[in-house]
């Protein structure tokens, strides 16, 4: 049996899904072909995709180091037939948040300006790498280190960090804080795209508790319903104001680098002129990209 593009397609939708049952919804197919199609997959690659000894599905980790390939794959033969047929070849580029901060408007409108024929779309993906490493966007804008392999990564800029607190808390209405001054709150930690951990605290001073959430609406409603505090950007601050949050500078907290990444390989080709566009919009030109 060969691989054929169908099983990657069946493969993604149960890793989407983590269930067959809605895979073959997604697919229109039936439950016994979604299983039977993922069995031959697993037969021809020689490994095990998915653990099914439990009652919720999971992904081995040949799996998850899978997934980001097929990803790729699909999506590359799906543009390369759109390219083929003429119909018009978009320029993906994702964020996990905060885009471009307050560059973001005039990114957009300049590229508009500059290269009418490609469109570019602005994606948000609750991502690490905002869905670059899996590709679903041709580049990203990323905050904090980037450590996916395959990846180019140029700097455009650094940001300060700001803490996020309710509005009437009572640390709102310093004019700057500390580190320090956090350590005996509850803080969010977004664990899915954000940057903040608690080593940016001294291990004998980190914050007396941790909730967890996954995007950036999430964050802001942890923190302006009173269940925690925050550690941004100050993107985020420009980004998303809110009558019930207030952002304060930190003074100890070191300045968070802004890159712009895209895949080591082939990919769309204007990828370059976007590079020097955000360089333009958001910062200076490096004279050499790093590789990470």
């Amino acid at each position: 049996m060969s691989i054929e593009l169908r099983h990657f397609r069946c493969f993604l939708a149960i890793a989407d899904t983590l269930s067959v049952t809605r895979a073959a919804e997604r697919l229109h197919l039936t439950q016994p072909a979604v299983s039977r199609t993922l069995r031959q997959l697993e037969q021809d690659l020689g490994v095990r995709l998915v653990d099914r000894s439990t009652h919720h599905l999971a992904l081995t980790p040949d799996g998850l180091a899978f997934r980001d390939q097929a990803a790729i794959a699909v999506t590359a033969f799906d543009r390369a037939l759109g390219h083929a047929r003429r119909t018009s070849w978009p320029l993906r580029l994702g964020h996990a948040w905060s885009a471009a901060g307050t560059g973001t408007t005039a990114l957009l409108r300049r590229w508009h300006e500059e290269h009418p024929e490609t469109p570019l779309e602005l994606l948000r993906i609750d991502d690490r790498t905002a869905g670059l490493a899996r590709g679903d966007v041709d580049a990203a804008l990323l905050r904090g280190e980037v450590r996916a392999p395959g990846l180019i990564t140029e700097q455009l800029t650094t940001e300060p960090r700001v803490a996020g607190l309710p509005a009437d808390d009572p640390l709102a209405r310093r004019p700057t804080l500390s580190l320090a001054d956090l350590a005996d709150r509850t803080l969010a930690l977004n664990t899915v795209s954000g940057i903040t951990t608690l080593d940016l605290w001294p291990a004998t001073a980190r914050p007396a508790a941790t909730i967890t959430i996954g995007n950036t609406d999430d964050w802001l409603a942890a923190i302006t319903g009173g269940r925690a505090i925050g550690v941004t950007t100050s993107a985020t601050a420009e980004m998303h104001p809110h009558p019930e949050m207030a952002y304060v500078p930190l003074t100890d907290a070191p300045p968070v680098p802004v890159v712009i990444a895209w895949r080591d390989g082939p990919g769309h080709p204007r990828i370059a002129d976007l590079v020097a566009l955000a360089h333009e919009v958001m910062g200076h030109r490096h004279t050499a990209p790093n590789a990470t």
